[in-house]
């Protein structure tokens, strides 16, 4: 029996994996990186061991190579700490075959499928040709040995663009290039060889025909040691950006049940061609006529694995850990009872309105949502910072209902009562998905955000309750400061007017205490002054309080807020909106940067330079290569120019908005003819 669990991974996945570990009464320990020493999941851990102090040599801080990849580190704190099992959660080591071995070698129970499962699955090409051969249908493609682009092209004007390029040691959407024609094939080419070597330690690439529209269904499969394998349903994964799951849902809606049959069939046909054990998914890519194609096999637990638990009402790491122990699956095939719908949304730090790239930041509050049906797996505090080194993933939403149309009422009200401030997230563009036609009629295809929302920006609400709550904030918080007009005053009654910015709007706000607990508070922006504002629970925003309601003119409006970075960040009605404290006697304008100059757009490491001072560049060029949480973001030049200087080299980090590259436009360079 397991009596010492470490768990070698951090965040939401390590928080729910020390949650069963409890239930079964088993010990937990955690390791962390330099900036997760105050981690969630470090505190839940019933023992946590930096994996800086297990080193021999100490090899960096915080970058998952030189920490949550550390299979040396990881097997010596197991040691150090008693631990007789590692549970590898899902990413960093979940799916590398040989630090399974590493634990088989150094007397560990790897909480997952033995090695031989992972190296056969954990290469596309191998796995495609395995399945193939066990009778499984394939996506038409390339996935010969021979590597060189010039094959690349033969086998892609074969197989018929458009095509996809994809990583064939990878999964998670890492290493994936959608190609429309020739002329993109050699850069998609270069880029998922670089992202698929920084990912999986290997650069080896396939292609695959590229479905139209098609549907992303996986199939939850389990395995024993004993060689039974079976199926635990269905899931729909179909809303994607970057190749990457949003939402998801168990089971897919608009299946027929015999296409649900055979789709679970299939999937344990796959298991079984490789003695499978443990959890693992095999996921398929479902044609508008129903006709469905092996996509790959993942050989751990999925991030989306908490839908199959609520329809199932089963814990999968028990599963898990039961399995590694040796214990026969608790279920035949026959035993497995699927009940309800149940809906997972993905809370990620990232920017849907600028191409979802990742965000980094403080999170000034975190105040997840609750009430029947509604699960929240996370491993956030509020004051967490969101770092550059991991995925941005921060939380799961999932919730659970009788009919996939109270499930989806149910993810309606959790997101609209989800708070998650102080940076940009994608909760409020998680709020519009969730109510689009569309995803409520479960009209479900991997191209559904690109179709639907190809141009999202956040939504704009009533700016009144959010400017009233600034200014009462503002009033309360620091009612005479120095830089104030009429700092010392005779008549108390005389209005207090603050400056305020939404977005690049500015707006004035004159605020009046007319009694305890109430204000008259105008503008000039609005048509009417407005009387009897009444302050309702507001509680000190000054560090990490939040204000829970306001009531104007009688009627209260719930809200929650929290001052941040001299802003007043409030959440109501299903709207984020930043209210910016303007200062009275603001600070000179820093010099604006040259006109061509780029900027990162967020923080990150420097891939690749692709051009050199001197050379002429045209609209849309790519000029460098920047790696941030896991992926890579290809700068390219808004306008014709000659590059006059290049700030940063391959290898360096860069801060957020820090000038790249300089471009100056080519008519200066060019001498007036006379």
């Amino acid at each position: 029996m397991i009596s010492v669990i470490l768990i070698a991974n951090r965040g939401e996945i390590a928080c729910r994996i020390i949650e069963s570990c409890r239930r079964l009464g088993i010990s937990t320990v955690a390791v962390y990186s330099d900036v997760d020493v105050g981690a969630r999941h470090v505190a839940l851990a019933d023992t946590a061991v930096s994996i800086r102090s297990v080193q021999a040599v100490y090899l960096g801080h915080a970058p998952a190579t030189d920490s949550y990849l550390n299979v040396e580190a990881i097997i010596e704190a197991a040691r150090q700490t008693g631990a007789d099992a590692i549970h590898p959660g899902y990413g960093f080591l979940a799916e590398n075959a040989d630090f399974a071995r590493a634990c088989a070698e150094a007397g560990l129970i790897f909480i997952g499928p033995f090695p031989e499962a992972i190296a056969a699955m954990g290469n596309k090409r191998a796995a495609r040709e395995l399945v193939a051969a066990a009778g499984v249908p394939v996506v038409p493609g390339y996935d010969g040995v021979e590597q060189a682009d010039e094959h690349f092209h033969t086998a892609a004007a074969e197989i018929g663009y458009p095509v996809m390029v994809k990583a064939a040691a990878g999964g998670g959407g890492k290493g994936m290039r959608l190609v429309a024609g020739p002329d993109e094939l050699d850069e998609a080419l270069a880029s998922a060889r670089r992202e698929a070597q920084q990912a999986f330690g290997s650069a080896e690439l396939l292609l695959e025909k590229a479905l139209v529209r098609p549907r992303h269904i996986e199939v939850q499969v389990f395995g024993d040691q004993h060689g039974r394998v079976i199926h635990l349903g269905e899931r729909e994964c179909s809303i994607q950006r970057r190749h990457q799951k949003v939402i998801e849902e168990a089971p897919a809606p608009n299946l027929s049940k015999a296409l649900r049959q055979k789709l679970g069939e299939t999937a344990v046909l796959a298991a079984q061609a490789i003695n499978y054990t443990n959890a693992g998914t095999v996921e398929f890519l479902l044609d508008a006529a129903n006709n469905f194609y092996f996509l790959e096999m993942n050989t751990r637990l999925q991030v989306e694995h908490p839908v199959t638990e609520l329809v199932t009402g089963l814990d999968l790491v028990a599963w898990q850990i039961q399995v590694a122990e040796g214990a026969p699956l608790p279920l035949t095939q026959a035993e497995v009872n699927l009940s309800g719908h149940a809906i997972e949304a993905r809370l990620y730090a990232e920017n849907p309105a600028n191409d979802f790239l990742p965000v980094t930041g403080q999170v000034a509050l975190w105040q997840p949502p609750a009430g029947e049906g509604v699960r929240v797996d996370h491993g956030l505090q509020s004051g967490d910072e969101v770092s550059i080194y991991y995925d941005p993933l921060l939380a799961k939403l999932i919730v659970h209902g009788p009919d996939r149309q109270t499930a989806v009422r149910r993810l309606r009200r959790a997101l609209n009562q989800t708070a998650l401030l102080g940076l940009i997230t994608n909760v409020p563009f998680l709020r519009q998905v969730a109510g689009h036609p569309a995803f409520l009629d479960g009209e479900l295809h991997t191209g559904f955000l690109a179709d639907h929302f190809p141009h999202w920006q956040p939504p704009n609400g009533d700016k009144m309750l959010p400017l009233l709550a600034a200014a009462v904030h503002r009033l309360t918080s620091a009612p005479q400061i120095a830089t104030n007009e009429g700092y010392w005053r005779n008549n108390p009654n005389a209005p207090q007017t603050y400056p305020f910015r939404i977005g690049k709007e500015e707006i004035g706000v004159g605020i009046v205490p007319v009694s305890s607990n109430q204000y008259s508070v105008f503008s000039s922006q609005w048509r009417k002054d407005l009387t009897g504002f009444e302050q309702a629970s507001l509680a000190d925003l000054s560090g990490m309080g939040n204000l829970s309601g306001l009531t104007v003119d009688g009627v209260r409006r719930g809200l929650t807020a929290v001052f941040h970075n001299n802003a007043l960040w409030v959440d109501c009605c299903g709207i984020t909106t930043v209210v910016e404290y303007i200062p009275r006697l603001p600070a000179p304008a820093p010099a604006a940067g040259a006109a061509g100059s780029l900027r990162a757009p967020m923080p990150g490491s420097v891939l690749e330079v692709l051009v050199e001072v001197g050379q002429t560049v045209s609209k849309g060029q790519p000029l460098l290569k920047l790696e941030a949480m896991k992926m890579e973001h290809t700068i390219r030049t808004a306008a014709e120019g000659v590059v006059t200087a290049v700030y940063y080299a391959a290898g360096e980090t860069v801060a957020a908005d820090a000038e790249l590259v300089q471009i100056d436009p080519i008519s200066s360079q060019i001498g007036t003819k006379i």
